[in-house]
């Protein structure tokens, strides 16, 4: 008799924090995860704007460790460069041109950083600044073709009719 009661009492105490969970009004809330294919049926994620996502997640992760190395080191060009080629490629130039900024204030005479700047400055269409900024690398580096070609660019690019600075 004990043991049937006990059994009894059990099954009831069992039952009962349970029962206070469901309700006939509301739908039981599960605490389990979904996975993100059921969220999304397979067949309704678009593998090319899964691609752009991973790219575009990618490219922050890389664009602020740079931006961390630059902070860091001012002085360090290679950064400032491959950070400057990330957000011009983002159409950012603005951006791009702070950056450099920052590298010449640190390396007034640095011939990259000002190639950098005049190419920027030279898509923006301002000719003129960019061509100053030429002939300073010019002046620190004679001989620097890169240099020398970019700052050819930028005069043709002045001459004709079709330029905007």
């Amino acid at each position: 008799m004990f043991r049937r009661r006990s059994s009894l009492l059990f099954a009831v105490l069992a039952i009962l924090p349970l029962g206070g969970c469901a309700s006939w009004q509301k739908p039981a809330l599960s605490v389990q995860e979904t996975s993100s294919p059921e969220l999304l049926s397979a067949d309704q994620i678009d593998p090319a704007m899964r691609e752009r996502i991973l790219r575009e997640v990618g490219q922050d992760v890389q664009e602020r460790a740079l931006r961390d190395e630059v902070k860091q080191h001012p002085d360090n060009v290679d950064a400032a460069i491959r950070l400057t080629k990330a957000l011009v490629a983002q159409k950012r130039p603005h951006e791009a041109v702070e950056v450099l900024d920052s590298v010449l204030v640190a390396a007034p005479a640095n011939v990259r950083a000002l190639n950098a700047k005049g190419v920027i400055l030279d898509i923006e269409g301002r000719h003129d600044a960019a061509q100053a900024l030429y002939r300073r690398a010019l002046e620190t580096e004679p001989g620097n073709q890169m240099v020398q070609h970019n700052f050819n660019l930028s005069l043709a690019l002045t001459a004709s009719p079709n330029s905007q600075g």
